[in-house]
């Protein structure tokens, strides 16, 4: 019996064990964040711009349609390989990780399960090759409460007529194409929301102001102004009145690119925090050889474990066709507090350097603490895991 389980055990793959095409595309991943995106992190932090000639060579790489299937222009991966390109690219700048996230588990992710064939040949192949998306669902009075929306959409012979705000959307300066979600109807709460494709240049749609942030600085979001926005009938995403299953059940994937991405901010406070460690010397040894620095760093490294196996769970469940809700709240909820904590400890390893601009892990600590609000709140993780788990 015991030979009979050890057989069986030989096929079974542990869970961070990548395929040689998973492991070939990390490192090209990885080659890329460090040399193309890492000598303008600085300043595209400083200036609170992310560099368009960037976004032009993460199209022609094809990091900015990994699931899209290549016959509309896409690379064909799989959603696996799309965290791996989060978590490479959020190691390096969590700004460019966040660009890529929007883009493959939110837009194109909603539009190849939702669109009808002719949205997914009109829009996949520019997703893929050369216009940013963003997904438009928060408005001033409507954040966790997403459904509270108010933002209308009127009937109008062949086009609804949109009017409202959004706000808190990323991507927007630099995107294209919108998801954006409206109400039909206000008086039937959830019932009314429907989800829309809004293109930048629609008469009455204007991208107004981008917000000044924290962190991830160089990531754009900016509100939506809908001014007698028409939109064609025929960009009616899903169902009339079925918005609400487009959002809840593309947020769910959304969050494992959260997730990612915070996995991707520890790792990179981990590794200066480390590398720092054998420079820095003080009583005329490098700190690393103190014990309480060795344990800090040891506690570090099995929170960023942890939060890689349960990252990488949530995104193999979904590739899977399995069920993977509680998994991915529970993946961007820990990884999002394992982000602030491991940026915060490398500061402290850093000491008074840390507190600085001149050293990089100051920013990691700026650009983790979104991971707890956007894409859903750590409060609305947890309610989630406990309806789960508690079977409601």
């Amino acid at each position: 019996m015991a030979e009979v389980a050890i057989e069986h055990a030989k096929g079974i793959a542990p869970l961070t064990a990548l395929s040689d095409e998973e492991r070939m595309f990390q490192a090209a991943a990885r080659e890329f964040a460090e040399k193309e995106v890492g000598p303008h992190v600085e300043e595209m932090d400083r200036d609170g711009v992310f560099k368009r000639e960037l976004i032009d060579k993460f199209f022609a790489q094809g990091f900015m349609g990994l699931e899209v299937p290549e016959t509309y222009g896409g690379s064909g991966g799989t959603f696996f390989m799309a965290v791996l390109a989060i978590e490479e690219f959020s190691r390096v700048d969590a700004s460019a990780g966040v660009v890529i996230d929007v883009q493959n588990t939110l837009v194109s992710n909603a539009l190849m399960r939702w669109g009808s064939e002719a949205q997914k040949k009109a829009f996949l192949p520019r997703l893929a090759q050369d216009t940013v998306g963003a997904y438009a669902l928060s408005e001033p009075g409507s954040g966790s409460d997403a459904f509270s929306l108010v933002t209308q959409a009127k009937e109008a012979g062949e086009h609804y007529v949109l009017n409202g705000r959004k706000l808190w959307i990323t991507n927007a300066k630099e995107a294209g194409i919108f998801i954006l979600f409206a109400t039909v109807n206000r008086e039937a709460g959830y019932k009314g929301i429907t989800a829309f494709l809004v293109e930048r240049d629609t008469p009455g749609f204007t991208v107004g102001k981008k917000e000044d942030k924290l962190g991830i600085r160089a990531s754009s979001t900016c509100e939506l102004i809908l001014e007698d926005c028409r939109v064609p009938k025929a960009n009616v995403l899903g169902e009339v009145g079925k918005g609400y299953k487009v959002a809840i059940e593309t947020l769910n994937e959304g969050r494992i690119g959260i997730g990612a991405q915070m996995l991707g901010v520890a790792r990179g406070a981990l590794e200066h925090a480390v590398a720092y460690s054998k420079e820095r010397r003080q009583f005329g040894k490098p700190i690393a050889e103190f014990q309480a620095i060795q344990f800090q760093l040891a506690r570090l490294a099995t929170d960023v474990e942890a939060a890689r196996l349960m990252t990488y769970n949530a995104a193999r469940l979904k590739d899977a066709g399995l069920p993977f809700l509680k998994e991915a709240a529970m993946a961007k909820y820990f990884c999002s507090q394992v982000a602030e904590r491991v940026a915060s400890e490398a500061i402290e390893v850093y000491g008074g350097y840390g507190f600085t601009k001149d050293y990089p892990v100051e920013k990691y600590l700026r650009d983790s603490k979104i991971g707890k609000i956007y894409e859903g709140t750590s409060f609305m993780q947890l309610q989630t895991i406990a309806k789960v788990i508690l079977g409601g």
